[in-house]
C-alpha cells in the first residue's frame, strides 16, 4: 500500500503524543485516472452530438449512435463518471488532509467503491446506447443499475462521514460539510426519484411508482436538486479546500461559509419546480419554486464572493499559477451561472427562455465554466501531489489548456445565448392576422450557424482536456520540461526598460 505519512502532535488533556497519519491514496490515484478518461469521453460524446444537430446525416442512420441514446451517455459522462470520479477522488482526498486520520475501512474499501461505481457507469452507457432507460433526465438508468449504485453510494457514505466521525481534529472543516450535504442529499434524491415498479424481476423494464404532474415534480425535485447537491454543494466542497491551499492562503470569511453552507442546503432542495413553469404543475407550486429561486442569489454569491476574496494578498498568483486560474475562473463562472438560473425561473424571463437553446447556454456555462473549470484545477493540483512528483511538467501547457478552454467555453455559451433568444422571439412572433409567422422548420434553420459555433466551441474544449492528458502523463512520468518563469512583476518590468 502506497500512502503518505504524516507525524503530528496531539493534545490529549496534559499529555502531548506523537502520532503517525498514514493517509490512504492508492485509490485516490484510481478516481483521478478515471476522471481524467471519463472527461475526455464525456467532452468527445458531447462535441460530436452538437456535430450531429449541425449537421444531421452524422447519425449514421443507425439507431446506436441517434442523438436520442447518446445525449444520455454524454450528460452521464461527464456528470456521473467525470464529476462524480472528482468527486470522490477530492473528497476523499482533502477528508484525511483536514481530519489528520485514515480513510474509515481502509484503502480496501475505496477501491471496492472505485471499481463498482466505474463498472455501473460502464453498464448505464451501454443500457442507453441499447435503448434502455427511464426517460428521466440525469436519471436515466433502469431499476436494476438504480439498486447496484444505491450499494455503492451508501459504502461511499459510510468511509466519508466514517473518516470525519473517527477524525483527530476536533473541528470538522467547512468543505467536509458541503461533501457530506452532497452525498447525502444525493442519496435521498436517488432513492425518492427512482421507486419503480419492474415489469419483470428478469427483465429491464420499469415504470415510476406514480405518475402525471406528480412524476413531473418528483423527476424535477430530483433533476434540480442533482445540479445543486452534486454539481453544486459537491463541487464548493472542492472549492472551500483547493483554493485556499492553491493560493496558500485562508479561507476570506470562515463564519460566511458557515451562513453559506445553511442557506445554500436549506434554499436550494425547494426551487426544483422552477423547471415546470407553464406546465400542468399548479401555479403555487411554480410559484413557490421561482421564490426560492430568486432567494437562491443570495447565499450562491455570497459563497462566490467568499471564494474570491480568499487570494486577498496574493492577486499576483493568477498571473504566475495557471492551476490557481483555473479554480478562481470556475468560481467567476459560479457567480455568473446563479445570476443567470434565479433570472431565468422569473416567470416572465422564463416564458422567452423555456424549451430554448438559451436553457442549453445557462447549462453549460455551469457546467464547462464551474464544474469542468474546477475539476480541472482540483486534477492538477492532486497529480504531483499523489505520485510524489515536485511539480507539474509544465505550468505553460496549463495555461495553453486554460485559454483554449475558455474560447470553447465563451463560443459555446453565446452561441447558445443568441440562438434561445432568438428561438424563444421567433416562436412567439405573430403576423398582422394573428397566425405564426414562422412555421417550426423555419426556426430549426435559423439555428444552424449557431449549432456550428457551438460544435467548434466543443472542439477547443476536447483540445484542451487532450493538453491536460498529456501534460499529467509526462508529470506522472516524472518529466519536467524546462520553461521560461513566468514574471511576477511585468509592470517594474516595462517601468524598468523604459
Amino acid at each position: 500500500m502506497t500512502s503518505a505519512t504524516l507525524t503530528s502532535g496531539a493534545t490529549l488533556g496534559s499529555q502531548r503524543v506523537s502520532e503517525e497519519v498514514r493517509y490512504h491514496e492508492d485509490a485516490i490515484r484510481l478516481f483521478v485516472i478515471a476522471a481524467v478518461f471519463w472527461g475526455v469521453v464525456g467532452f468527445l460524446a458531447g462535441t460530436f452530438i452538437a456535430l450531429e444537430l449541425a449537421f444531421p446525416a452524422l447519425n449514421l442512420g443507425l439507431e446506436w449512435t441517434s442523438f436520442g441514446r447518446l445525449r444520455p451517455v454524454h450528460t452521464s459522462a461527464v456528470i456521473f463518471a467525470f464529476g462524480g470520479n472528482v468527486l470522490l477522488a477530492t473528497s476523499l482526498y482533502s477528508v484525511q488532509r483536514t481530519s489528520r486520520q485514515f480513510l474509515f475501512g481502509g484503502e480496501g474499501l475505496a477501491k471496492f467503491i472505485f471499481w463498482n461505481y466505474n463498472i455501473f457507469i460502464v453498464l448505464a452507457a451501454l443500457s442507453y446506447v441499447l435503448g434502455y432507460t427511464q426517460g428521466k433526465e440525469y436519471a436515466e438508468p433502469e431499476w436494476i443499475l438504480d439498486l447496484y449504485l444505491t450499494v455503492v453510494w451508501v459504502l461511499y457514505a459510510i468511509q466519508f462521514i466514517g473518516t470525519v466521525m473517527t477524525r483527530r481534529e476536533s473541528h470538522i472543516y467547512v468543505a467536509n460539510w458541503f461533501f457530506m450535504a452532497f452525498i447525502l442529499t444525493v442519496a435521498i434524491l436517488h432513492l425518492g426519484n427512482n421507486v419503480n415498479v419492474p415489469v419483470s424481476l428478469t427483465g429491464m423494464k420499469s415504470y415510476p411508482f406514480v405518475s402525471g404532474v406528480q412524476s413531473a415534480m418528483v423527476q424535477w425535485w430530483y433533476g434540480h436538486n442533482a445540479v445543486g447537491f452534486f454539481l453544486t454543494a459537491g463541487f464548493l466542497g472542492i472549492m472551500y479546500y483547493f483554493v485556499p491551499k492553491r493560493a496558500e492562503r485562508p479561507v476570506y470569511s470562515y463564519r460566511l461559509s458557515i451562513v453559506h453552507f445553511w442557506t445554500l442546503i436549506f434554499l436550494y432542495i425547494w426551487a426544483g419546480p422552477h423547471h415546470l413553469h407553464y406546465t400542468s404543475l399548479p401555479d403555487w407550486a411554480q410559484t413557490l419554486g421561482m421564490t426560492f429561486s430568486v432567494m437562491l442569489w443570495m447565499p450562491s454569491w455570497g459563497g462566490m464572493i467568499n471564494g474570491i476574496m480568499t487570494l486577498s494578498g496574493a492577486w499576483d498568483k493568477l498571473r504566475t499559477d495557471p492551476v490557481l486560474r483555473f479554480l478562481v475562473t470556475s468560481v467567476a463562472f459560479y457567480g455568473m451561472s446563479t445570476f443567470e438560473g434565479p433570472l431565468m425561473s422569473v416567470k416572465p424571463v422564463n416564458a422567452l427562455s423555456h424549451y430554448t437553446d438559451w436553457t442549453v447556454g445557462h447549462v453549460h456555462s455551469g457546467a464547462l465554466g464551474w464544474v469542468a473549470f474546477i475539476s480541472f484545477g482540483a486534477i492538477y493540483f492532486l497529480v504531483p501531489v499523489l505520485w510524489k512528483r515536485s511539480q507539474l511538467y509544465s505550468l505553460r501547457l496549463v495555461s495553453y489548456h486554460f485559454w483554449t478552454a475558455t474560447i470553447g467555453i465563451v463560443l459555446y455559451i453565446t452561441a447558445m445565448w443568441v440562438s434561445g433568444i432568438m428561438q424563444g422571439l421567433m416562436w412567439r412572433a405573430y403576423d398582422n392576422l394573428g397566425f405564426l409567422q414562422y412555421s417550426f422548420v423555419e426556426t430549426v434553420a435559423a439555428m444552424h450557424p449557431f449549432y456550428v459555433i457551438r460544435a467548434m466551441g466543443g472542439v477547443l474544449f476536447v483540445a484542451g482536456a487532450l493538453i491536460m492528458v498529456y501534460n499529467l502523463w509526462r508529470t506522472a512520468k516524472g518529466d519536467v520540461r524546462i520553461e521560461k518563469p513566468y514574471v511576477t512583476t511585468p509592470h517594474k518590468a516595462a517601468v524598468g526598460a523604459a
